[in-house]
């Protein structure tokens, strides 16, 4: 399951809520008419429920979305905190040089040199740009790297070797 956003608060009496996205383009969601939700974002696949999108707006940094299952206020409290997410073959597919959160965690960040820097293991959204949590395990160093998602930095992402190759010194 791709992890898409988190549901932050009810919206009105009808039953919509509010959604923090995890991502730059949340209006791309309109067209799932299908969300899964789930209390936790790790939850195996045989947690997430499904749901059928019923109204969509984009608001302010985030979004506003309701549900046919979610008939009222009680209904749309009881999901606050839940997060967002959908198969991988249900989105839409990423243009050149753009990348679903789920796609980069666990991938291998190197840097120039062919050091070996850790893992990613999660993003940051900082609302300049996205933030890669890169963590060094057994064998690297055991520290903790946030590297800029950025062209400057980010020099190649290769999704099929799992591998991201950055401009970052080990000792930065």
């Amino acid at each position: 399951m791709i992890v898409l956003g988190r549901i932050v608060a009810p919206f009105g009496v009808q039953g919509w809520v509010k959604v923090r996205p995890f991502g730059d383009d949340p209006a791309a969601w309109k067209k799932m008419p299908h969300w899964w939700l789930a209390e936790r974002d790790d939850a195996p696949h045989a947690q997430w429920k499904q749901l059928t999108l019923s109204g969509f707006r984009l608001h302010g940094k985030g979004l506003v979305a309701a549900f046919r299952e979610v008939p009222d206020r009680n209904a749309a409290e009881a999901l606050d905190g839940y997060f967002i997410g959908a198969p991988r073959e249900a989105l839409p597919q990423p243009a050149a040089d753009e990348y679903y959160w789920g796609d980069l965690v666990g991938l291998t960040v190197e840097n120039e040199t062919g050091e070996v820097l850790g893992t990613v293991s999660s993003l940051i959204s900082t609302g300049a740009h996205d933030v890669l949590q890169v963590q060094g395990g057994e064998g690297v160093d055991g520290v903790e790297r946030l590297i800029p998602f950025v062209a400057a930095y980010v020099l190649n992402v290769d999704l099929d070797a799992r591998h991201i190759r950055v401009a970052w010194e080990k000792d930065w």
